[in-house]
């Protein structure tokens, strides 16, 4: 057993406390103030209650849990103020199946030893997953990445993240001297790494049919962070970088969605009415609430586009100011900080792969989407992780978690 730290979850709670507790003064209804009242109760109960779990028996790194833990209370206290209705009672929701997932994916990659001779699964679940997506997935907003059960939306590409870290994990991990298929020199290259960048650029086309350009950003850029680390040749690395350079030219000259998010990139103000409308709403929206924000209700966050899942990070910036924004990308560095130290203490080759590999879709959907909202790069839709509203998406991101926090648990001094 270990002693528990009571520094923490104090802090976290005086979060809660100062957002949830705005939020039931703001609003008017009494039925919603009881329901949020109980909702924000539960919710603040289960997050603790993990964390004392995870505490006392050593569950793995405590400080990738709190981490996460600040984020979704952030987002959540966002989506209350935003609609509770339509976005904070269902994310709620979603959030207690994301930490059931959380202790399921836990346990799982904890105590089953196999999954690093799972290859061909994780392959042909990506792709069938595609497969599902292309046949059944409805076009919402340009990107035809949803697929809908009865009332439920479901995202594909969230789970899919997850299948492409553990098929490019047992590719790097099957590259040993021993194995001489993988070993085999084919076209200048190893059969492993032609393999390997055959099921990537799959992976891309797939997306491109899809028209879900930020996912296969995200993908191609956690690729080419498993070439640099694992490829002792940087011949790979400097081929795939021309082709995804060609690629990206070819998408500029004959995509109409790239290439119109260059031209917002380069100049939002030509056309601040039509398609720059949400670039400059968020711009607008983050420089209006200042360095501490116009405090929460104050502000006008439904006159952002899609306020509640692309561009929740402006809304942030506006009602709780610059300095929890900054504060939000500090989270996502040290938490970037944490899954490096894992995968460098994991002796387990496979884990270690899945532990960078993670934390790099961790790190880059981060900064590909705040990145986009504040104009440092094109925009591209993709959600924050345990920020955004979207069940596919904070379910993805605690089972992705609780992958983390197994292969953590086993290592000692993090």
């Amino acid at each position: 057993m270990t002693r528990f730290k009571l520094r923490p979850p104090l802090f976290l709670l005086l979060l809660d406390i100062c957002g949830f507790g705005s939020f039931l003064l703001l609003t008017g209804d009494s039925t919603v103030r009881k329901d949020a009242l109980i909702s924000a109760l539960v919710f603040f109960g289960a997050l603790m209650l993990i964390y004392i779990l995870m505490t006392a028996f050593k569950l793995g790194d405590v400080y990738l849990y709190l981490i996460a833990s600040f984020l979704v209370s952030i987002g959540l206290i966002m989506l209350f103020r935003i609609d509770y209705q339509t976005f904070g009672r269902k994310q709620t929701a979603w959030f207690f199946i994301g930490l059931g997932l959380f202790l399921i994916s836990y346990v799982f990659m904890r105590f089953i030893k196999v999954w690093d001779k799972l290859l061909v699964f994780y392959a042909a679940m990506t792709f069938v997953l595609f497969l599902i997506t292309l046949i059944f997935g409805e076009n919402i907003k340009g990107a035809k990445n949803w697929i809908k059960i009865g009332a439920l939306t479901i995202q594909p590409s969230e789970i899919i993240k997850i299948f492409y870290v553990f098929t490019i994990a047992c590719f790097i991990s099957k590259k040993t001297p021993e194995n001489h298929f993988f070993n085999t020199v084919r076209f200048g290259f190893k059969t492993g790494d032609l393999l390997l960048s055959a099921y990537v650029y799959g992976c891309v086309g797939f997306f491109a049919i899809l028209n879900e350009w930020g996912t296969a950003l995200l993908f191609f850029l956690t690729y080419f962070v498993a070439m640099f680390i694992y490829d002792k040749s940087l011949k790979l690395v400097l081929v795939n970088g021309i082709m995804s350079a060609f690629i990206g030219i070819l998408g500029y000259f004959f995509t109409d969605q790239i290439s119109t998010r260059v031209h917002i990139w380069l100049d939002p103000w030509k056309d601040m009415q039509g398609k720059s409308y949400q670039i400059a709403q968020s711009l607008f929206a983050i420089v209006s609430g200042g360095f501490f924000g116009s405090g929460l209700g104050q502000g006008s966050p439904t006159s952002i586009p899609e306020s509640h899942s692309d561009f929740i990070f402006s809304a942030i910036c506006e009602e709780m100011g610059l300095f929890t924004g900054i504060a939000i990308i500090m989270c996502y560095f040290i938490f970037t900080y944490r899954g490096v130290k894992i995968a460098l203490k994991t002796n387990n080759d496979f884990y270690k792969a899945v532990a960078i590999l993670l934390t790099t879709v961790f790190g880059f959907q981060t900064f590909i989407i705040i990145g986009g909202v504040i104009k440092m790069i094109p925009l591209t839709g993709i959600t924050l992780p345990f920020v955004s509203y979207g069940g596919s998406s904070i379910i993805s991101s605690f089972i992705m978690l609780g992958i983390m926090a197994a292969i953590s648990s086993t290592e000692k001094n993090l």
